[in-house]
Order: C-alpha cells, then structure tokens, then sequence
C-alpha cells in the first residue's frame, strides 16, 4: 500500500497538507474522516491514529500525526522545490520560527472564532454570549496583526521572497474565520496582498477546492443529539 492521507478539508492542517501533497505531485490515497460525524473518535480510526485526531498518515507499515511533522515527512521524503522548507539555515529558522509560534496563537485564535461564530451557535445549537465573541474576535484580531507586523513584514511572503510551508499553514488557518464571515483581510492590504500572491502560487483552482467545505460552514445542518454528545466534551477542551 502506497501513501495515505487520513484527512477532512474542514480541518485546517488538513487543507495545508492536502495542498502541499497536491501541489507537488505527491501521489497518496485519500482516506476521509467526516470530523462532523465523529468518524475520527471511531474504532477503526484509532487504530491508524490513537490520538484520535486528523490529519493522519500512513506509509507502509508506517504510522504518523501531527500536521508539522506530516508536513516535514512528505518534504523530506519526496524532491520538492527548496523555497517550501529551505535548506538555507537562517531561512530554514524562519519557517521553523513561524510553525512553532502558530500553534498556541493564530491557530488558536481562528479556531476559537470559527466556532464561537458559527459551530455552536449553527451546528451545535449552543448560544455564545456577546462578551465571549467579542473577546475571540479581540484576540483574533491582536493575533492577525502579529502575523502581520512580526512575520510578513515588508517580505512577500513569511519567511522570505517565496512561498514556504509557514504561508501554507497560515492562510490555511485565516480561512477558518473566513468561512465564519470575518473579514480578516479587510482593512489590511497588506496581508490581503500576502493572500493573493499565496493563493497564485498555489493555483487559484486548487485553492478554492481545498477551502470550498470551510467557506460553506455557515449553511452546516444542525447536529443531530447523538452527534452532539460526542463531540461536545472533545470540542470545549480543544478550544480552550
């Protein structure tokens, strides 16, 4: 058995590693796991991740979470243009610098509004008061300005004049509150240019296919009771 992705394009670092796989000609198997039918707290899923999150990868006999590291393994692994993970050393630290940062601040930030905006209130049928929203969206927005200010800069893009995989894992991450109705990017030309010339690079088609589930979360039927039981408990603690 080849490569297998074990993904769902609702899932952030899902559509980062999707995009990279597709956009370099990686062959894999794409295996879906519906986060909103709980199919990745199954049985069968544990078995290939125990953690029991996406994404997920299987190589062989091989077994692997976390998107970093998925990430870092498919550029290894396979001969992919240099700008995505250089191997310059201080260009190198930028993208290193910027993965690092991003897990407990924007990552956390985009989720947060996603969910306060849309997910609970839409899918899960839970209000979220205005002083919580309004606090995700403060954060949000102190968190997008850092992106800007620290890692952009004047540069074209994160760590440099190339796209790299710190850009992915970024704009990725900004289309979850997108997909709630922020307008992150407005206000910002900048960034907003940042995310045209991420988004060209990538291919506009590809792009817009790996983003389609994340900007239609709004129209997300509402979650029948069973479903809403077993994701509760698994969502609150990921959002805290």
């Amino acid at each position: 058995m080849g490569l297998e992705l074990y993904l769902d394009l609702l899932s952030q670092p899902c559509r980062a590693i999707y995009i990279f796989a597709k956009k370099n000609g990686i062959p894999f198997e794409l295996r879906t796991v519906d986060l909103i039918k709980g199919q990745h707290l199954s049985d069968a899923f544990s078995q290939v991740n125990p953690l029991k999150k996406v994404p997920a990868l299987k190589d062989g006999d091989f077994t692997l979470s976390e998107s970093v590291a998925i990430l870092l393994y498919l550029t290894h692994k396979y001969k992919v243009p240099d700008h995505w993970y250089p191997q310059d050393l201080q260009a190198r630290a930028r993208v290193d610098e910027y993965l690092a940062w991003q897990h407990t601040t924007l990552r956390r930030s985009c989720l947060r509004a996603l969910w306060h905006k849309v997910m609970f209130p839409v899918f899960l049928g839970e209000p979220v008061s205005p002083q919580t929203l309004a606090a995700t969206l403060a954060e949000l927005d102190v968190n997008v300005q850092l992106l800007e200010d620290k890692f952009l800069q004047n540069k074209a893009f994160l760590a440099g004049p190339h796209i790299s995989l710190a850009d992915l894992v970024a704009i990725t991450e900004l289309m979850h509150p997108v997909g709630a109705g922020c307008q992150v990017f407005e206000g910002r030309p900048k960034l907003a240019a940042w995310r045209n010339r991420v988004e060209a690079a990538v291919g506009e088609d590809l792009f817009r296919e790996a983003h389609e589930i994340i900007l239609k979360a709004k129209d997300f039927p509402p979650a029948d009771p069973t479903t809403k039981q077993k994701l509760m408990s698994r969502v609150l603690a990921m959002i805290q």
